[in-house]
């Protein structure tokens, strides 16, 4: 008979909002396994806001930013498109924030490198490169299935396994989710001109075309569009393809070229009604999943994290029922700021692609008040670097 290994924790899912949950578990002092089978080598970049930056920093994940990605000091943002009441351009600056940068674009790659140096540093932290295949409820925990045919008891359960989480259908959370037509392309490309620290969105009636820094003349994009119009430019070749850029950036930047392939993916958004139950709780896209609009994605999935280490720094771990109150009290930290972002993500995308005359107009309104108003401005930028 297979001896059945038991842990306080258990985390599911090799991502980077798995990597910080698992080392968030052990920094606590549980004895932790963290369940990341082997996937591809992840290539793109994400822009984390300042608190996300700072919590990185708090929980020993990354030390100096600089090491690792580029400062996004600027925002601009261009509505590009041919409506009859159109926003004014608008530049925001950190300077106004008094902050050094709104954040830093981080290649997920050196991210990885750096979580993964963190996470061997700690003893009662073991990682295994195996999924899980199931799960059942046990008298004293949650009972594991594994692909390498082993069994595991966990007491807290952590869900970081992405949009089709089996911790989330197998422990009967309620979700919700809606797709859309629009699908994202994006890639790395090298720009005649640099565009600085600044982060530049071209508005489109179907999607803003979004080119961040990187670093030297290097630039990543993504381009939101109908999911036709993105694989048709995709299949009428590089050239062709260049030049669509070139037009989509109004050839602000002097020559473009390919430095990276380019990869679509579908658009969809995915919310949970509560976070966390039953001693298991969700992070990362396990519990919620946008459009690439706003930089949320991994800034939502890191201040889930942070829930997580304050939960379990108020926890009596070894007391009957520790974990099942750890995951009551985790839901109710997460929904203020899981509802709040939901609602402007999807506002925010949806006022992108309105036709009405009145959503254009209250959008326009909106970007001619942020441009004019100090105090409303700094306002969103708190709420867009997901202050709290």
């Amino acid at each position: 008979m297979t001896e059945i290994q038991r842990a306080q924790a258990v985390v599911v899912g090799g991502g980077l909002t798995g990597i910080a949950a698992a080392v968030a578990a052990a920094k606590a002092g549980l004895s932790t396994v963290h369940l990341a089978p082997k996937g591809p080598v992840d290539r793109r970049t994400s822009a984390l806001m300042m608190p996300a930056v700072r919590y990185l920093q708090e929980a020993g994940l990354i030390a100096e930013p600089a090491d690792v990605g580029h400062p996004l000091k600027q925002i601009r943002i261009i509505d590009a498109t041919n409506r009859l009441l159109r926003a004014p351009e608008t530049l925001f600056d950190s300077v106004e924030a008094g902050l050094p940068a709104f954040g830093w674009n981080f290649p997920n790659v050196k991210l990885t490198d750096a979580f993964g140096q963190a996470s061997a540093q700690l003893p009662n932290l073991v990682t295994r490169e195996v999924t899980l295949t199931g799960l059942a409820p046990g008298a004293d925990g949650h009972l594991l299935m594994l692909s390498d045919g082993t069994q595991l008891i966990a007491e807290l359960l952590v869900g970081a396994d992405g949009k089709k989480s089996l911790v989330r259908e197998e422990g009967d959370f309620r979700a919700r989710e809606n797709g859309f037509t629009q699908a994202a392309l994006v890639c790395d490309l090298e720009l005649g001109r640099p565009i600085g620290n600044c982060s530049v969105e071209f508005h489109y009636p179907q999607g803003p075309f979004t080119l961040v820094p990187a670093g030297g003349n290097r630039a990543n994009l993504v381009w939101i569009d109908d999911r036709a119009v993105l694989d048709g430019a995709r299949a009428a070749g590089n050239e062709a393809l260049i030049e669509t850029f070139l037009k989509k950036s109004m050839r602000l930047f002097g020559s473009i070229a390919l430095a990276t392939p380019t990869h679509v993916f579908p658009l969809s958004t995915l919310t949970v009604t509560e976070a966390g139950k039953n001693g298991i709780v969700l992070v990362g896209e396990a519990a919620h999943a946008f459009p690439p609009i706003g930089a949320q994605g991994l800034n939502l999935g890191l201040r889930d994290v942070a829930d997580l280490a304050a939960s379990l720094a108020g926890a009596d771990v070894g007391a009957n029922g520790w974990a099942l109150r750890l995951s009551d009290d985790y839901a109710a930290r997460r929904a203020p700021d899981l509802a709040r972002t939901t609602g402007i993500v999807d506002a925010l995308f949806r006022s992108l692609l309105a036709e009405m005359l009145p959503a254009q107009a209250l959008r326009a309104g909106g970007l001619w008040a942020l441009k004019s108003m100090p105090g409303l401005r700094r306002q969103a930028f708190g709420m867009g670097m997901g202050n709290r």
